[in-house]
């Protein structure tokens, strides 16, 4: 028989395929059909050539080295990247600059698969991470379209690519976010997007329902504000014919979905009303810096003190309110941050705050810079952020992540090409209108190559929320003229991360033994 391999181009990978035809008299297959998930280096290339070319019929690269975990959103599946990317331990190691090729070359794929050569730019900040990453990403790009068979060059282009280091908002990856999908990931124990629940009745059985796009209400409601999640599944539940329905499967089907939704949003709602609205008003307050009726938070730890007070939150929640609190200011004095760990009987999960300075983000300040902030009421946040206040919102959901401002202003080309500096050798011409070619193309096949819309990609370093991924829905949306596409390293959740932050100061082997 012949064989199809669909193998990642790895020295492991390639010597299996090689043992397999290792001599005509042996050789396991007839034929091989070699398909890699990405580039294969020359150095493997010509090892197969050398050793079995005569039994490959085909052998091709088809660039599928990331995961599409939904229309608009991707990742990497290399959780362990966090770690990686931001542990002191791995300084004086390879690892870092290890994690950052194999990102760049899946990176690469994604671009290949959607057929594109973008402009290649970063945040610039006070780590080179996203700025090495950058250039790893366009000189990977540059090396696969030397090679393609179209032999597509970089020219004007109507794509980007924005590459961002986890610490640039720190804020909305701790915050309780009250839309459908974050708040059920960040409550409820969904784990590898299965919810687990009970029917009704004494002898209800233990059910599992996978949370995906093949499920239209999920795709309906997930970005929804859960009061009006609740409002629809029940509308939904409880119009058209009821007699109809039981007759038919399909509708079976649609009523059992809406049960598994509501089920879902039941569960919320429960753990909101018990604890998590108290803390919601506090969290939006030291986010936004101000208050539901639009005045200036004069005191952060007023503000901090009664939720650190409440006997009712536990010590996760805490954690997080600390956490906001310390953005909001730029960092604490040592002494006050020693204080507040004491209070609240945390020191054993003390790192998941102090950690957060290998994120370069300010934990610790100097009591000069303290009071500088706190006398001229300074704002957390370097980006100069959009007025939001005219938009319709609830009050205990003001928050919007910094990087829905980084995607419009990316479209309406107001990026500080300072803060924001291209690395692609041709800066691309970016007017968000979809208007020029993404590559210089023989004339032929010019116009119908010519795509109707722009993409913005949008890549952040060390895992992306819930809320960042809706960002990308709402604002392709709201410019008909682009679509956005954000990935990144792993999906995470608020308690996963600090976790991971807490890890960051331990040894490499204690880590990874863990996960293990």
């Amino acid at each position: 028989m012949k064989a199809i391999y669909l193998i990642t181009p790895t020295k492991k990978s390639v010597d299996g395929l090689i043992d397999d035809f290792i001599n005509k008299s042996s050789s396991r297959y007839k034929a091989a059909y070699v398909y890699f998930t990405d580039f294969c280096p020359d150095s493997l290339f010509n090892k197969i050539k050398a050793s079995c070319a005569k039994s490959i019929k085909k052998c091709k690269e088809i660039n599928i080295s990331f995961f599409p975990y939904e229309s608009q959103v991707f990742t990497l599946n290399i959780p362990d990247a966090f770690y990686r990317c931001y542990s002191p331990t791995l300084d004086k190691t390879k690892e870092k600059d290890a994690v950052l090729q194999i990102m760049a070359e899946q990176i690469v794929t994604l671009c290949a698969t959607l057929d594109e050569n973008p402009g290649v730019r970063y945040k610039s900040g006070p780590s080179d991470r996203a700025s090495k990453l950058a250039q790893l990403v366009e000189k990977s790009l540059e090396n696969y379209y030397k090679t393609d068979e179209r032999s597509q060059i970089k020219a004007k282009t109507h794509s980007q690519l924005i590459i961002i280091d986890r610490g640039f908002d720190p804020v909305s990856t701790v915050l309780h976010e009250l839309t459908f999908q974050a708040m059920a990931y960040d409550l409820l124990p969904i784990e590898n997007d299965t919810y687990k629940f009970k029917t009704e009745g004494s002898g209800g059985k233990e059910k599992e329902a996978i949370l995906e796009e093949d499920d239209d209400l999920w795709v309906k409601m997930r970005h929804k504000h859960i009061a009006d999640v609740i409002e629809y599944v029940v509308l939904e539940l409880f119009s058209g014919n009821k007699a109809l329905m039981k007759r038919m499967p399909l509708y079976r089907k649609e009523i059992s979905k809406q049960v598994v939704h509501l089920s879902i949003a039941e569960d919320c709602m429960s753990k909101f009303k018990s604890n998590i609205e108290r803390l919601c008003k506090a969290e939006q307050d030291l986010a936004l810096g101000t208050d539901a009726e639009g005045e200036k938070v004069k005191d952060s730890m007023r503000v901090l003190l009664p939720v650190l007070l409440n006997k009712s939150h536990d010590s996760s929640d805490k954690i997080r309110a600390i956490l906001l609190y310390i953005f909001s200011t730029n960092g604490t004095t040592q002494e006050n941050l020693d204080k507040l760990i004491q209070n609240v009987h945390i020191e054993s999960d003390s790192d998941m705050i102090r950690n957060w300075k290998y994120l370069d983000v300010p934990v610790i300040s100097s009591v000069r810079m303290y009071l500088f902030i706190l006398l001229n009421n300074t704002t957390q946040h370097k980006y100069i952020r959009r007025d939001r206040s005219k938009e319709e919102t609830f009050q205990l959901s003001r928050w919007t992540p910094v990087i829905k401002d980084v995607m419009e202003d990316a479209i309406e080309n107001k990026l500080d090409s300072k803060d924001w500096p291209y690395c692609s050798r041709c800066p691309p011409t970016w007017n968000g209108s979809g208007a020029v070619s993404a590559r210089q193309k023989p004339r032929a096949s010019q116009r119908e190559e010519r795509r109707s819309s722009a993409r913005l990609i949008v890549f952040v370093i060390g895992g992306v929320t819930y809320s960042e991924t809706r960002c990308a829905y709402q604002v392709s949306e709201a410019y008909t003229s682009c679509e956005v596409v954000i990935g990144s390293t792993h999906i995470l959740t608020p308690r996963k991360l600090l976790e991971d932050v807490k890890s960051l100061s331990k040894p490499k082997d204690v880590v990874w033994m863990k996960d293990e």
